[in-house]
């Protein structure tokens, strides 16, 4: 699946976890006029159980994409309690105020990429939403012209995120570089890579 609009290229890598037919993970992006927004939502263990957490995660954020991140992270914490519960990354691009805002909480990443090819990678917040008040941090920064993006769930390793590929701004190129990287490796964990091209 990818998305070419004004400003942004939106590519998805997407497998279960090796022996599952079905991905615990859920993600969501889109771009308007003022912004783009991009979710990534990992339900609890797997299956089903798992997907009916992450798509409640989704379903929240695509019906309230112009609130804050924070108040986004609060309605899915809310509406998580007595579920399984989730993990969850939320970027958001303001293409006016020439920021880019994001959190995650659990085992969510975001790798921001810069212009000259400097890697940033957040700090998740520990824990999962499932209802219960826990603090959170909230990464906000400067926008460069033309930056890359990765939002990845568990399943995208360590040694993953240094490939040289990602630095490309072709992002349906990255994705495939991904999956013929890791075509014929086993899955410990769902995986998801959402690779985001923004250009002024």
């Amino acid at each position: 699946m990818s998305s070419r609009q004004n400003k942004v290229q939106a590519a998805v890598y997407q497998q279960p976890k090796s022996g599952q037919y079905q991905c615990g993970d859920s993600y969501f992006y889109t771009e308007t006029e003022n912004e783009f927004i991009c979710v990534l939502a990992d339900g609890l263990g797997s299956g089903e159980q798992a997907k009916e957490s992450s798509e409640i995660v989704i379903n929240i954020i695509r019906d309230n994409i112009h609130t804050t991140v924070e108040q986004l992270i609060e309605q899915c914490n809310r509406q998580l309690s007595g579920k399984r519960g989730a993990v969850i990354g939320i970027l958001k691009i303001d293409f006016s105020a020439r920021r880019y805002t994001f959190s995650s909480i659990g085992n969510i990443g975001v790798l921001a990429i810069s212009e000259n090819g400097r890697k940033k990678r957040n700090i998740p917040n520990p824990g999962y939403l499932a209802g219960y008040h826990r603090p959170f941090k909230i990464v906000s920064d400067k926008l460069d012209p033309v930056m890359n993006f990765i939002l990845f769930s568990d399943g995208v390793r360590d040694k993953d995120l240094s490939q040289y590929f990602l630095l490309g701004r072709d992002v349906e190129q990255v994705v495939e570089c991904y999956k013929a990287y890791r075509n014929g490796q086993k899955r410990e964990d769902d995986t998801t890579l959402i690779a985001i091209h923004y250009q002024e």
